[in-house]
């Protein structure tokens, strides 16, 4: 088996304060466990390393462009240093996933950590949401830095909220003041309700928050409109019902639909919508290949397809 090798990425774009965090962390003698630890710089910035300052003893620092970045390169690096940890600089300009497929075997993403300058954070975010959007959706922790009070720490929350409730977050200010976001985000609709509504524009919100928190969900009724999805393979009385959700652009459009068991007789054709009220409960259905949320179905009958029929987190 390969050996397992933790890998700490750090992301954002230019000048976001990836070099500083990573130089104070390699700094910190609590950073330094006694691995070895391979530095993969994958951007130049105007800020350089100063190992020199390194608390860290066993180290290496490799600067890695675009074209090298194989598995076979990452591989001969790892050997090269007898690297036993990775700390990755990823450049903000690159999708994500050209680094995941360039990650040797045995290699095991360990913390996901982004910064962004929040005097262009704004900006990036607009012009280019889908490298924005790539930096967020696995992130453990988003940083802002250069915060200042001109700037609205919601509106920088609900941007990254819209990706993903995962992260933590931090606005680091003008002079080092960091303050953590403790901002509640309510959901759009009463979960205690004896039927829970879910309204047509807020499907999107639903749905991640049942699949990432699936037990809060066990045992309650919902009520929603959807589109039918069936294959021959699926048993009668089962069909998935969801709505295509855009999380950031059009090139991440996706169905997302929950298994159905209902004892209807209607004969429910792909892109049909219906409106059921249904019981979640979490099993496992070879529909998901795993444990997901099985609606039981009490009602469920034709209806029209919503104003908006593409749920968004905006």
């Amino acid at each position: 088996m390969p050996q397992e090798v933790p890998v700490y990425l750090f992301l954002g774009f230019l000048e976001s304060g990836k070099t500083k965090f990573i130089q104070e962390t390699f700094e910190d003698p609590r950073f330094d466990s006694g691995e070895r630890t391979l530095l993969l710089v994958c951007e130049e910035g105007e800020e350089e390393y100063d190992p020199s300052r390194f608390a860290v003893k066993e180290f290496a620092v490799e600067t890695v462009e675009s074209s090298g970045l194989t598995v076979e390169n990452l591989t001969a690096l790892m050997k090269k240093h007898r690297a036993e940890r990775v700390v990755a600089e990823w450049n903000g300009m690159l999708p994500l996933d050209r680094f995941f497929e360039a990650m040797p075997d045995g290699w095991l993403i360990a913390q996901v950590m982004t910064f962004f300058d929040s005097n262009t954070f704004l900006a990036y975010n607009k012009n280019m949401r889908q490298l924005v959007f790539d930096k967020m959706q696995y992130a453990d922790m988003v940083v802002f830095n250069r915060f200042s009070d001109n700037f609205s720490q919601e509106e920088f929350h609900k941007i990254v909220r819209g990706v993903s409730r995962r992260p933590g977050i931090v606005y680091e200010y003008v002079g080092g003041r960091a303050v953590y976001d403790e901002i509640v985000d309510p959901l759009p609709y009463d979960l205690n309700a004896k039927i829970v509504e879910i309204e047509d524009r807020d499907y999107a919100f639903f749905y991640r928050d049942l699949t990432e928190d699936m037990q809060k969900y066990a045992g309650k009724i919902v009520s929603f409109k959807g589109m039918v999805a069936v294959d021959k393979k699926m048993k009668y009385g089962t069909i998935v019902v969801g709505r295509h959700i855009m999380t950031c652009c059009e090139a991440d459009i996706t169905f997302s639909g929950l298994v159905v068991k209902h004892a209807s007789d209607l004969p429910f054709k792909t892109r049909e919508w219906v409106k059921l009220t249904a019981r979640i409960d979490i099993a496992y259905d070879k529909i998901y290949r795993q444990e997901g949320p099985v609606l039981k179905a009490t009602a469920i009958c034709y209806c029209d397809p919503p104003e908006q029929e593409l749920a968004t987190f905006y």
